[in-house]
């Protein structure tokens, strides 16, 4: 869809709130720096500015005390990298059949597509990506021990300091520019994901060299005495330490907000936490009752509390919209022994909301967002509008005054904001594994479907505002609203 006739829609007036900018590169400093921090794996239900008790983070909580709780906000999908490629491309994911990718994945976004980065660039602002990438690097058979092409430099970002997949996959190395990071040309990488090198420990034969064990997979190559998925050796110099990633990172995007802030800047800074394997540093280590998982989250919430202090140290803070958010819903036992089961308690990490990563459910896809921009959204506030992190793209377009299409991410420049009440009409969700269901006003469809095993699963059909839990399905009550919904989903798969 066109910005441009989004634009007329009523986004024009808080164009006006950046002084008219227009996307004019001349006028530079009255654009807002733009800093989107996505969480990896963390629920609604993780913080307690979103309702959790049996863990405090105080970093988080303060964003959503100077700025917009969005109530109703969510990712496209319920796992990681279909939720990532949504949010930095505005399209619906399944529409290019994208899905968890192995650590040597090719880039699932390919150059000539429309992007998050390339959008603000075309407005004049400096672009960054900092931490888990999990795109895909690369056409295929990436050579690791060369310069990476394409990587995120080559689809919007001007400057990139990532890990390549996941902290559980391989290679367990950082990759800048395309590069990987302090890697020695005498101890070359070589990653397989069908095959392990000759003579190389994996956690599978040689399960006296783990200090973390796994509960499912995890049981190949060893970095940091924890076992990955696939295969990788050489490149020790470059390994990096888990218990140190939280710090790297951190410093990474500080840097780059203070090397960049004389001039418009987008920063993606993608935390790690509280993915697996999940190893907090010893200042976080035992700090949280519910265990390593919760280590990991106050450890997410110390770096998102530093580097909010450090707008403020460069008094950035005012002219800054930082949004925070997660990537899918939360997952407790996720392939490694850390007790996150055991030791979780009272806690919820879902909210009150059924399901989990993966699921179609809204506990999968519901996650924490908030939006701040001091002076220009009401401290403190909530929004129950319906909300997506693929209108990123084209709402901070309107908001810019940039004209730029992309497939499926609508203009909610007002309802991300806190101006409007309204937000989308309708929302179209996956899980893993399974069809598309669709979410409109305060019904949530699941349409029936055929698992790769050729069974049928019966439609669902849930009243959110009776029923947030999702316990009672409606379908056989309302076939005719099943029908519908089924229909407007199958309009929306098959629209251009």
């Amino acid at each position: 869809m066109k910005n441009t006739d989004l634009l007329r829609l009523g986004a024009l007036p808080l164009a006006a709130l950046i002084a008219g900018c227009g996307g004019n590169a001349k006028k530079t400093e009255k654009l807002p720096n733009i800093v989107v921090i996505m969480a990896d794996d963390l629920g609604y239900g993780d913080i307690s500015c979103y309702g959790a008790t049996e863990i405090q983070t105080p970093g988080i909580d303060r964003l959503a005390r100077e700025g917009l709780r969005q109530m109703n906000g969510h990712c496209t999908s319920a796992t990681s990298t279909p939720s990532r490629f949504a949010m930095l491309t505005g399209m619906y994911p399944w529409r290019v059949g994208a899905a968890i990718l192995p650590g040597d994945a090719p880039m699932l976004i390919k150059e000539d597509m429309p992007t998050f980065p390339k959008m603000l660039k075309q407005a004049g602002y400096a672009t960054g990506v900092v931490g888990k990438w999990h795109l895909g690097l690369g056409n295929g058979n990436v050579n690791w021990n060369e310069p990476i092409t394409p990587s995120p430099n080559q689809i919007g970002f001007d400057y990139s300091y990532i890990m390549a997949a996941t902290n559980d996959r391989v290679p367990t190395v950082y990759v800048k520019n395309g590069r990987v990071v302090n890697l020695d040309p005498n101890d070359p990488i070589e990653v397989s994901y069908k095959h392990n090198f000759p003579g190389e420990p994996t956690g599978k034969d040689n399960p006296e060299l783990l200090r973390m064990h796994p509960s499912l997979g995890h049981n190949m190559s060893i970095t940091n005495g924890i076992p990955r998925i696939g295969y990788m050796k050489g490149g020790k110099s470059a390994l990096w330490v888990d218990e140190e990633m939280y710090k790297v990172f951190l410093d990474e995007a500080k840097e780059y907000v203070k090397a960049h802030q004389q001039q418009p800047f987008f920063l993606y800074y993608a935390l790690h936490q509280p993915h697996v394997p999940r190893l907090p540093n010893a200042m976080f280590a035992g700090k949280s009752k519910l265990g390593p998982r919760g280590d990991v989250i106050l450890e997410a919430d110390y770096c998102v509390s530093e580097f909010l202090n450090y707008l403020d140290e460069l008094n950035l803070t005012e002219n800054t919209i930082v949004i925070f958010t997660s990537d899918n819903g939360p997952v407790l036992d996720d392939g490694y022994q850390d007790m996150a089961e055991e030791m979780n308690g009272n806690h919820k990490p879902a909210g009150p909301f059924r399901g989990w990563k993966c699921d179609p459910y809204e506990g999968g896809a519901r996650i924490p967002m908030i939006v701040r921009w001091p002076g220009k959204i009401e401290a403190g506030t909530t929004s129950d509008a319906l909300i997506c992190q693929v209108d990123f793209c084209p709402s901070f377009a309107a908001l810019l005054n940039t004209s730029y299409e992309v497939k499926d991410g609508e203009n909610q420049i007002d309802a991300l904001l806190g101006k409007s009440p309204e937000g989308r009409k309708n929302l179209v969700l996956e899980g893993y594994g399974i069809d598309l269901w669709l979410k409109e006003g305060d019904w949530a469809c699941i349409p029936e479907y055929t698992t790769r095993r050729g069974e049928i699963v019966e439609a669902r059909l849930y009243n959110l505002k009776e029923d947030i839990a999702q316990q009672h399905n409606l379908a056989s009550e309302y076939p005719e609203k099943v029908r519908e919904m089924t229909e407007k989903l199958q309009s929306i798969k098959a629209r251009n």
